[in-house]
């Protein structure tokens, strides 16, 4: 099987003794002092200590308490499965686009995406596909290659699945962060999901506070922007913490200036409990906003995070969909020119930043050319980057990674051996078939270079897809999500302003008012103007990374937004926004800036003004339609001037009540519960 790859192989394993090359970069820093009090004392489960002499062959196993695997009710899994090259990629650098648009290109997206029914020949079900099986049991003796049901369904390391751990790990210290500065690099452990890795990391560097057992002094505290994934804030909060919001611009968390991260630390007031030493952080695809945060705003950040001690938690669903297209629309950093520096022979990000001279390629262009992680100018050790397959293969499969380095993830292990020990079996069985296949080498096996022994890879050669294909999906994934994100861009560029024309007489009409009547029928048409007024209803950037738009609603135009001033009530002129939008003829269900504000200070003064759109999970045929309405319901409540008209609004949105029937959603609590933790 061949497909369009990206120029390069993945490197060598480390197994291979050709490819030794001795480390020289320095230790990272011993970070312990960070560790909770529970953490510190946690000790190497003693049953997990047993495992690996399970492996040692010919051994009869009479330690464990395993169940028989030949009782499983499972003799294969089976699965249907996408070809690597499914989807179309797009260009790795920012392109400008065209004058009028790119129309020809933006209509030929509206074109296919009306056949895309599910029994329609573009429908994303009617693709060419492989299968995968997992065997119940295979003769492989190496537990590194070794994929079957009779392990995988079987108690396994807090690690994760030894064939996908190894993958994993590679992947992560090899591709994805080549160029980590200290020795040996990342070290990985599997979870189950993002969620469970920051749960584990605050049991891990946090220690729970109680107002009524302990001392201000030893609250503790957590940096996040000031736009912020709220299930972290929920995590912390319980556990007594302070959330101490940074202020944000277009990229993301601001180093320097009123509210930046300096500013919060250098003036943290002790009455409040300890200066925080964990910040939470989504840097590439911001949650809600879709910043992309920059290489050099990123040594910035870090700079201060080692002169503070502050330990960097870098959650990263969306690392891999970054938008050069936005890019060039939202700046001049390409071969506009305006742009008198451009020079279109160096290699630049998806952000238009040049990319470092000297560093080391991870071996193919669509991840070189991404803005990378903080892991790559983490010189101390004090980065923890949270992994995850819900958004390159499915939220369900509740399987992720940590990469930090090897002592911090030691600790994270200890937790994992007494808490969720590792993720499900079934998912990780079917990840390691489809990506590494059966009884594999390593990511870099030629096609076909050893025999098949039981299961089925994902390749019609039963081959798994390897490092090569693993990134082809993924810069087809980013190549859909573009294609969405500037479909919806596009539509909603066209509804930005309200606009009201009309005609006015003419100024020499208005001073010469002796004229005849006779006069003035004859020169009517010459003597008033047409008069074009336009109003602007909300801006937004386009979104250089993530899933989503943060739309800004201009309320300052509204006809009673003066009204809704005066008795501090604007929340309330937005939230009647939001129910109108939920309203026939409109039916379009937003996120509110509200339920992303991380304080309540936030949330009253700036949360109220903005809207998350989600452009990804939307069938692509609805993309435009609902786009379009969501447009003209903000123009059609502009239309509204009777303050009753929105008090009537969210007077029967608080009764739980829907036009037409069918009960609402009550609050945003029952929002959050609607649209789940993403």
């Amino acid at each position: 099987m061949q497909w369009n790859k990206a120029p390069g192989r993945a490197p060598p394993p480390p197994s291979d003794p050709q490819s030794y090359v001795a480390d020289t970069r320095p230790e990272p820093k011993d970070l312990s002092h960070h560790l909770s009090r529970a953490t510190k004392t946690r000790q190497a489960s003693f049953i997990k200590q047993f495992y690996k002499y399970f492996q040692i062959p010919g051994i009869g196993q009479l330690a464990g308490g395993l169940p028989n695997n030949y009782y499983f009710p499972f003799d294969t899994l089976e699965a249907k499965v996408a070809r690597p090259d499914r989807w179309q990629p797009t260009p790795n650098k920012p392109v400008d686009p065209s004058a009028d648009g790119d129309p020809d290109e933006l209509d030929g997206v509206k074109r296919r995406v009306a056949g895309l029914g599910m029994g329609a020949k573009g429908s994303p079900l009617n693709q060419p596909e492989d299968s995968i099986t997992v065997p119940h049991t295979t003769q492989q003796k190496d537990p590194l290659k070794k994929i079957d049901l009779s392990t995988a369904l079987q108690y396994g390391t807090a690690q994760g699945y030894p064939p996908l751990y190894y993958f994993i790990r590679q992947f992560t210290q090899q591709n994805l962060h080549p160029n980590c500065p200290y020795k040996g690099g990342p070290e990985v452990i599997l979870t189950c999901g993002n969620t469970d890795g920051f749960s584990k990391v605050l049991q891990a560097l946090t220690n729970e506070w109680s107002e009524e057992k302990d001392w201000i002094r030893d609250k503790e505290g957590l940096l996040v922007e000031e736009f912020a994934y709220m299930n972290a804030i929920q995590g912390a909060k319980p556990r007594g913490m302070n959330i101490a919001p940074v202020k944000m611009d277009d990229e993301g968390m601001i180093a320097e200036g009123k509210g930046g991260l300096r500013d919060v630390l250098e003036n943290w007031d002790e009455k409040m409990g300890k200066r925080p030493h964990l910040m939470y952080t989504v840097t590439m695809g911001q949650n809600p906003t879709s910043g992309v945060l920059s290489l050099q705003r990123r040594r910035e950040i870090y700079a201060l995070c080692s002169q503070y001690d502050i330990i960097i938690v870098e959650d990263d669903p969306y690392w891999y969909l970054q938008f050069p297209t936005s890019t060039a629309v939202n700046t001049t950093t390409t071969s506009h020119p305006a742009n008198q520096s451009f020079n279109p022979d160096i290699s630049i990000l998806a952000n238009g930043e040049p990319r470092p001279e000297g560093w080391k390629s991870s071996g193919y262009a669509f991840l070189d050319s991404l803005v990378p992680s903080f892991i790559s100018i983490d010189t101390d050790g004090r980065v923890i980057r949270l992994d995850t397959f819900s958004k390159t293969v499915a939220p369900g499969c509740r399987l992720g990674w940590i990469s930090a380095q090897p002592a911090l993830v030691e600790r994270i292990l200890r937790i994992t051996e007494t808490t969720t020990q590792q993720p499900s079996g079934f998912v990780q069985s079917l990840i390691a078939e489809l990506v590494l296949g059966p009884d594999h080498e390593g990511l870099n096996d030629p096609l076909g270079a050893h025999p098949l022994k039981g299961g089925k890879g994902g390749l019609p050669t039963g081959q798994g897809w390897k490092a090569d294909g693993w990134v082809r999906w993924l810069e087809g994934l980013r190549g859909n999500y573009e294609r969405r994100m500037k479909l919806m861009c596009s539509t909603l560029d066209e509804g930005r302003h309200l606009i009201k024309s009309g005609r006015r007489n003419s100024l020499s009409t208005a001073i010469n008012p002796s004229s005849s009547a006779a006069a003035e029928d004859e020169e009517d048409q010459d003597e008033e103007w047409a008069v074009i007024e336009t109003t602007p209803l909300y801006s937004f950037d386009w979104p250089v990374g993530g899933m989503f738009i943060w739309l800004r609603i201009n309320f300052e135009s509204h006809p009673l937004y003066s009204l809704y001033k005066k008795t501090a009530q604007l929340p309330r002129l937005s939230r009647a926004l939001w129910i109108f939008w939920t309203r026939k003829p409109h039916l379009v269900l937003v996120s509110p800036g509200s339920i992303f504000s991380p304080t309540d200070a936030i949330r009253e003064q700036e949360g109220w003004k903005f809207f998350r759109l989600c452009f990804a999970a939307i069938d692509e045929e609805d993309l435009v339609p609902t786009s379009k309405r969501l447009a003209r319901g903000v123009r059609d409540f502009w239309r509204i001037r009777d303050k009753g008209t929105i008090e009537g609004l969210l007077e029967e949105d608080e009764q739980g009540t829907m036009v037409e029937g069918g009960g609402g959603v009550e609050g945003e609590n029952g929002l959050v519960q609607v649209i789940g933790p993403c």
